[in-house]
């Protein structure tokens, strides 16, 4: 027989002399380690179950335009590709547009955005009806509908006139379009187009009036008040070159402002803007100030605008550390880029808070957790030194060196170290797997390393364990022990 099959029959046999005590050593080990296991497994997936739980709370990074200028549809693709796909959960563009619904004369934010990403980067919306699906369908904010008097499936027409003003660079020249608008009654727009003839004076005028009252400032886009401006040369006066309606005089100012801040226009069909009839399909609730804006899809405000497809700004939900999102926005928002990335911070800061607190419990837990641990298994291993004291100082009186001595206990207690390590290596993956459904609703990464880990650190800290229990084996006196035998 081999001395090393010799020194496991050894301590083989020496454990099952004493199995209740070891099956309480062995228990100790098995349950340190399964914690270990288990701790460890969830102390690496919390960065990816907690991230996946604060996507639900809204995107975390935003881009926008470098310039002054809307962003480009081609523009966006190209940053959000700077970003490894499977960390991109959702991109969601939004245009926004002052647009006004005419039968209730006010005027409201409309945005165009992709209602299936909307969905990706904003699971916090709570919609009474349906998403938009179909072409000509809006999601009305609460406060809209509210204001408006609208359900879902009522019908509502929405109309866009682009805003124009003067600037420096204008110049009029003969048989020139123009196009204006100005604030009138209750801060409604007022529009007007408007052509010059040779001499640079007013040819004819329009004037769209329709979100004014109609009794009063309606009257604003017929003859007998249009014509008093043909053959007027800009800027015109009120009370001087043209008189005011009887009862709309804020609505006479404020054609007279848009003809006098009127610029050069190539369409005038766009200036005139256009109105959409729009079917509601859902009731948007969230609590914030999404409630007050009225969203329809991108194509929908291509049609309603005549503009292509082109943002304001793109909302990203990017699951990654705090870390990684910073390296992505600095990759996105290199020098030259049309593109400017930005972290929401209320988002970012508090994920990374919430996320170094509860690593930190987890790590003082499964600290905490291994030093019980090496106190049972020392507790236990000093009373079976006790219990051997006469076996002990029998071998020493025989010739055994304190070598073997120690090489046996240390042998016995890693043995039991390596068993435990198994059994908690196993348990735990199914521990953590528990605590991750029950916790976070989604199942946990397996983490091969961590089978090999486990049992490594179960044998060392059951070899640190018998320490103390070994010196006391090696101090026992053969001459006191055996006195009197």
């Amino acid at each position: 027989m081999t001395k090393r099959r010799m020194f496991l029959r050894m301590i083989t046999a020496s454990l099952l002399r004493r199995r209740s005590r070891m099956i309480v050593a062995l228990l100790s080990i098995g349950i340190g380690a399964t914690i270990l296991s288990g701790l460890v497994t969830i102390y690496y997936d919390v960065p990816r179950q907690m991230g996946a739980q604060f996507r639900n709370y809204g995107a975390n990074m935003l881009l926008v335009s470098s310039t002054n200028d809307p962003l480009s549809a081609e523009d966006a693709e190209a940053a959000i590709a700077k970003i490894p796909e499977d960390q991109v959960v959702g991109a969601t563009p939004y245009r926004y547009v002052n647009a006004q619904l005419v039968l209730s004369q006010l005027s409201f934010v409309a945005a165009g955005t992709d209602f299936d990403q909307v969905q990706q980067t904003s699971p916090y919306f709570v919609v009474d009806g349906e998403y938009p699906t179909e072409p000509r369908q809006i999601l009305l904010g609460k406060e809209v509908a509210e204001t408006i008097g609208a359900k879902v499936n009522s019908v509502v027409e929405i109309t866009y006139k682009p805003s124009t003003k003067q600037t420096e660079s204008t110049e009029l020249t003969a048989g020139a379009t123009l196009a204006g608008s100005a604030e009138g009654f209750n801060q409604n727009l007022v529009y007007v187009t408007l052509t010059l003839d040779d001499d640079l004076k007013i040819a004819s005028l329009t004037v769209n009036a329709d979100l004014q009252t109609p009794e009063y400032g309606g009257q604003a886009s017929e003859a007998f008040f249009t014509d008093q401006f043909i053959g007027k040369s800009i800027p015109v006066t009120l009370g001087e070159d043209v008189d005011a309606i009887s009862g709309a005089t804020i609505t006479s100012q404020a054609v007279v402002d848009a003809v006098n801040t009127a610029v050069v226009t190539e369409n005038a069909a766009a200036a005139n803007g256009s109105t959409l009839s729009m079917q509601v399909t859902g009731i948007l609730d969230t609590g914030g100030q999404e409630e007050e804006y009225i969203f329809m899809s991108l194509d929908d405000m291509a049609v309603l605008t005549g503009e292509g497809n082109q943002y304001d700004v793109v909302e990203l939900s990017v699951s990654g550390t705090s870390e990684e999102l910073e390296e992505y926005v600095n990759t996105i928002s290199e020098d030259g880029s049309a593109v400017t990335a930005r972290l929401v911070k209320r988002i970012t800061n508090s994920e990374t808070a919430v996320l170094g607190k509860l690593q930190a419990l987890v790590f003082l837990v499964t600290a905490v957790v291994l030093v019980l641990t090496m106190i049972c298994v020392s507790t236990t291993m000093m009373a079976v030194v006790t219990e051997r004291r006469r076996e002990i100082g029998l071998r020493k009186a025989l010739g055994a060196s304190d070598g073997s001595i120690r090489t046996e206990f240390l042998g016995e207690g890693m043995f039991l170290g390596l068993l435990g390590g198994i059994l908690g290596a196993l348990l735990g993956f199914a521990f953590a797997q528990v605590v991750s459904v029950n916790v976070f609703g989604s199942s946990i990464t397996f983490q091969p390393l961590l089978l090999p880990v486990t049992i490594i650190v179960s044998m060392l800290i059951s070899a640190l364990s018998c320490l103390l229990p070994i010196k006391q084996a090696v101090a026992i006196d053969p001459a006191l022990v055996l006195k009197g035998e």
